[in-house]
């Protein structure tokens, strides 16, 4: 990842660290001055400034900055405006309503891409490991976030979502385009992975898409997956196959548990395991690379 990229991940893993501790007027110091270094993301440091603002009841503060970035190229697609609570006192504003809806004659989708790290050459493989980001997130924070399965003998293969919501803010929304994303990171894997077992990973609504693709084995099948932080939605009333390994890992202060909860039941018919980490938000634990070990280093049946 380049040094600027790295920073601006920092930036915004610090102000969501401020947010979710109440601290945002902290938080909204980090902003201002804006950093012209990170001018790409001008967009997405709006949108946090914006909810900032918006979450310590000063609406015209939030609309003042959403209409100077959009002013100046910013867009961002409706569910990032009219979902956020932040955002909720805007909804009936007239220059808000235009906002939205210029922003959605704005929205595009980009070409798949996706990275591929293997194993040293002397370590025999033992499959493929396929991430996908959490929200506002690219592949090579999952890359970062799942790098241990390396080391235990998997490539790991993180793709971009093609779906833009803002200039770089990437998700995982329309299942067509999720499917479509996946498939063509499998079709580009060198011949010394075909035929490996594939597990399916992800992170929050990358691990939601991750869990939809295991379950119903599009574009493939899959042999295990490994989600964390997932935030759930409907899931297929039955599953395409046995999942081995097959774990969800959320924290119990992660506002995605409510959603994990809910499925459950669901979730234990499937032969999914839930493993609640104590005091841990919307984050990866810190021993994921432990538990990782724990759940990969026993080979994987190939029949």
């Amino acid at each position: 990842m380049d040094t600027t990229a790295a920073r601006y991940e920092q930036l915004t893993d610090r102000l969501l660290s401020l947010y979710r501790e109440g601290k945002q007027r902290e938080a909204l110091k980090l902003l201002d001055p804006p950093d012209p270094e990170l001018a790409p993301w001008a967009a997405e440091l709006a949108h946090f400034e914006a909810c900032m603002h918006g979450s310590l009841g000063d609406p015209d503060s939030a609309l003042e900055v959403l209409l100077r970035a959009s002013a100046a190229g910013a867009w961002w697609h409706h569910s990032l405006l009219v979902e956020d609570d932040d955002l909720a006192a805007l909804r009936e504003v007239p220059e808000f309503k235009q906002l939205v809806e210029f922003s959605q004659g704005r929205k595009v989708n980009d070409q798949p891409a996706w990275t591929i790290d293997l194993p040293d050459a002397e370590r025999p493989l033992l499959g493929v490991v396929v991430a996908l980001h959490g929200t506002g997130q690219r592949a090579t924070r999952a890359a970062k976030v799942w790098a241990a399965v390396v080391e235990l003998g998997y490539a790991l293969v993180c793709v971009d979502s093609s779906q833009l919501i803002s200039p770089q803010f990437r998700t995982w929304l329309e299942r067509d385009l999720v499917v479509r994303d996946i498939a063509a990171a499998l079709d580009a894997l060198p011949d010394e992975l075909s035929g490996l077992p594939v597990i399916a990973a992800g992170f929050s609504s990358g691990g939601r898409a991750a869990l939809e693709w295991a379950l119903t084995a599009e574009p493939t099948a899959v042999r295990g997956v490994i989600v964390l932080a997932p935030s759930l939605g409907d899931l297929p009333v039955t599953a395409a196959g046995p999942l081995s390994p097959a774990t969800i890992l959320v924290g119990t202060e992660d506002h995605a548990l409510s959603s994990v909860d809910r499925a459950a039941d669901q979730l234990a018919t499937f032969g999914i395991d839930i493993i609640r980490i104590p005091g841990l938000g919307h984050t990866a634990p810190e021993d994921l690379d432990g538990r990782l070990a724990a759940l990969l280093t026993v080979p994987i049946d190939r029949t």
